[in-house]
């Protein structure tokens, strides 16, 4: 996934989840941010940040806030925060064969009140594809979600009971980012997520992590990350 004309500049404040205001070489600008989680670990005063044109010209805040660098022990991270980008990425991944031959692969599958991200078939048996973007990471260990998702707790839901009638089903986590060793739900903000990842894979889901390779100006899934869906013990 490329985006084009990025330029950096310096965040300041996230008045609400949708704006945030930055300077950038031109002096103040007044962004979109085109992710509402909270980011809070991310969207830190002083941090640098990549802006991307937004598509309508007219919109009052001209730039999207696509990225961000964040400083770790490891050395600086640049994270993409756009969540957007994981279905794109995603899409362009599945297309090349990411999780094996599919045919009639189309995006925004609409099955009775539920509208899943992908749907293809994979030999002859059809096949569904829940994309969930990840941008939280503690000293190398992504997490989903930074936030309760009842959403995303819904769709493992209608999964398992997929997977259960006999569909392909799979929850794709796509990490924002390189440089961490392994995934596993964010069981401190939605234990429920967690615990409904680890029965849905006990009835066949497939839970797949992949890393991405990001720069200011593209995205794409590079390496399969370890899952790890065991409850931590209190």
């Amino acid at each position: 996934m490329q985006y084009r004309q990025v330029i950096p500049a310096r965040f300041i404040a996230r008045p609400n989840r949708f704006v945030a205001h930055t300077e950038t070489a031109d002096g103040p600008v007044t962004v979109h941010v085109k992710n509402t989680g909270r980011c809070a670990e991310l969207l830190r005063p002083g941090a640098t940040v990549w802006l991307t044109p937004g598509e309508n010209p007219a919109r009052k805040t001209p730039y999207d806030l696509i990225a961000v660098e964040k400083p770790t022990d490891r050395g600086t991270l640049l994270i993409n925060m756009d969540s957007a980008a994981p279905n794109a990425a995603a899409g362009e991944w599945l297309a090349a064969g990411g999780l094996g031959p599919l045919t009639e692969l189309r995006a925004e599958y609409r099955m009775g009140a539920s509208r899943f991200d992908f749907y293809a078939r994979s030999a002859g048996t059809p096949m569904l594809v829940e994309v969930k973007g990840c941008t939280l990471e503690e000293n190398g260990l992504a997490r989903f979600p930074d936030a309760p998702t009842q959403r995303g707790l819904k769709h493992v839901q209608e999964l398992t009971a997929l997977a259960q009638q006999g569909w392909r089903c799979a929850v794709l986590i796509v990490i924002q980012m390189k440089d961490v060793h392994s995934f596993a739900p964010n069981w401190d903000t939605h234990p429920a997520f967690g615990h409904a990842l680890a029965a849905a894979q006990a009835a066949g889901v497939e839970i797949h992590a992949v890393d991405c390779l990001v720069t200011p100006d593209s995205v794409t899934i590079d390496a399969p990350v370890p899952v790890y869906l065991d409850a931590p013990v209190r």
